[in-house]
């Protein structure tokens, strides 16, 4: 009898304990940017927010827990091919959050891997489509690829896609081998025009040079010649204007009473003091044929010179 009531404590106490922890388990406490989802009767019943809920007990269960930050998921390794047969591993990185813990729950068995492969699938479609320069070049392309087309499934599975970005596009060694050799023909290329084009710049600099020096030059000579011509204009008519200023002088002084004669007188003078310096050896001169008629040559030389100057004076 002892043993069979031992028995039926035992099985009481081991109740009582299920009681009380159901009777607990029936407490929520759920935290901040969580979602707890509760089935009652094995359907769906209410989406339990942050704080302090009580559930029934044997009734109410909490099926799902759901967290509502934005998690980081790794995408892994995949090999592709890009359009020109280049195979290539791709992977990166995947950046969501839940926004309806209802879906995320039933919508699908597990949004993380299914997002996942999503992501591959689309990532193999794009580079496919891609020359293996070209994806270098257009990563933006192909992760917003991406975001669109899990964006298309946002709200079956109640999850947002904020970002997804490749990390790595790696070749085979065999092709980086070429690519290194392509990059390097272009950069000899590119040194090769840029000395070229130096050079060019610098022949047409010196002809610009030379060019603007003969412009210089030859305005300058042409300055010259037109200040010396201008000079010579200058000289000339001022000698001009000074011979007729004389010539009226000597004009209106032989018109004076006595005027030829102290003409005659100077003209005697001048010639008496040229034929002084006819001595020297150094001087050769033409004479007329009688030198000693010399009042018969400075009469005709006197008139003749007087004649002129009086025509001068006329004009």
């Amino acid at each position: 009898m002892s043993a069979l009531n031992m028995f039926s404590q035992v099985v009481l106490a081991i109740f009582a304990i299920y009681l009380t922890f159901k009777f607990l388990q029936a407490l929520r406490l759920v935290p901040n940017q969580y979602a707890h989802i509760v089935e009652r009767l094995g359907n769906y019943h209410k989406t339990l927010g942050p704080g302090f809920h009580a559930l029934i007990p044997f009734v109410d269960k909490v099926v799902y827990k759901q967290d509502l930050r934005e998690e980081t998921i790794e995408v892994e390794p995949q090999e592709c091919f890009t359009k020109d047969n280049v195979k290539v591993e791709v992977d990166g990185v995947l950046y969501l959050s839940v926004v309806d813990p209802v879906n995320a729950s039933y919508g699908i068995t597990n949004y993380r891997y299914a997002a996942v492969q999503l992501a591959q699938t689309t990532t193999r479609s794009v580079i496919g489509l891609l020359d293996l320069d070209e994806t270098f070049e257009e990563r933006a392309k192909m992760s917003k690829k991406v975001v669109e087309v899990l964006g298309d499934v946002e709200r079956l599975w109640g999850i947002r896609v904020h970002r997804y970005e490749i990390k790595n596009i790696n070749t085979p060694r065999t092709v980086q081998k070429a690519m290194e050799r392509q990059m390097t023909a272009e950069r000899e290329r590119r040194a090769v025009i840029a000395k070229s084009e130096g050079v060019r710049d610098s022949n047409v600099n010196d002809a610009q040079g030379r060019r603007a020096e003969m412009v210089n030059i030859s305005e300058a000579e042409m300055q010259r010649r037109i200040n010396e011509a201008e000079g010579w204009a200058n000289e000339i008519e001022a000698i001009a204007e000074a011979t007729a200023v004389s010539i009226e002088q000597i004009a209106e002084a032989i018109s004076q009473p006595k005027g030829k004669e102290a003409m005659k007188l100077q003209l005697k003078q001048k010639y008496l003091k040229v034929l002084d310096g006819l001595g020297k050896d150094e001087n050769q001169i033409i004479l007329p044929k009688d030198i000693t008629n010399y009042d018969a040559l400075i009469e005709g030389l006197s008139l003749e010179q007087l004649d002129e100057v009086e025509d001068k004076a006329e004009k």
